[in-house]
């Protein structure tokens, strides 16, 4: 019993020892820090006015209206060409990008081409000349064992429609993206 009680004596002195050990040198860093006199703080810096300037618009174009002559010929020669039938029933595939459909494959059937497009939400669907892929109006025009070609309508920035080509490559084989 007594070699027991001198054991957990000794043990419970060298566990107190060491954890006083570690605290000391934090101890005299932290106090040797707040002995050390405050330094100056720094005036702040003088904040100079920026310079004014007055615009005098005197026997010039306001450039924040813009120049109704120039802009007229530019709608007519736009408002010719191609557009997007605002009465035409939208297809599945027209809700998705075009760089998120994969063609996956193609089939015949009575001697037409089919093609088979994979959509992001792996659904794959049957398509054919004429139909409509893409965000863009884009109508297909040929299929082929490697791609679905296709054009597509672009807003030109004038109120009128550019014409694009694209294609939608059999996945797995380069130059899938639209181009």
């Amino acid at each position: 019993m007594k070699r027991a009680t001198c054991l957990l004596l000794l043990a419970g002195a060298l566990v107190g020892g060491c954890a006083d050990d570690g605290m000391r040198d934090l101890h005299a860093f932290v106090e040797e820090v707040k002995a050390r006199p405050a330094g100056p703080i720094k005036p702040v810096p003088e904040i100079k006015p920026a310079e004014t300037y007055t615009y005098s618009a005197t026997n010039r174009r306001d450039p924040f209206v813009p120049e109704a002559p120039d802009a007229a010929p530019t709608q007519q020669a736009t408002a010719g060409g191609p557009r997007p039938d605002p009465n035409r029933r939208r297809e599945e595939l027209e809700q998705f990008p075009l760089d998120t459909l994969r063609m996956v494959g193609t089939l015949e059937q009575n001697e037409e081409t089919w093609a088979l497009v994979q959509s992001k939400d792996k659904t794959i669907y049957r398509v054919q000349s004429g139909n409509h892929l893409g965000q863009n109006d884009g109508r297909i025009t040929r299929i082929t064992e490697e791609k679905i070609e296709l054009t597509e309508l672009i807003p030109d920035g004038a109120g009128g429609y550019l014409e694009r080509q694209a294609t939608v490559a059999l996945a797995g084989i380069e130059g899938s993206m639209p181009r």
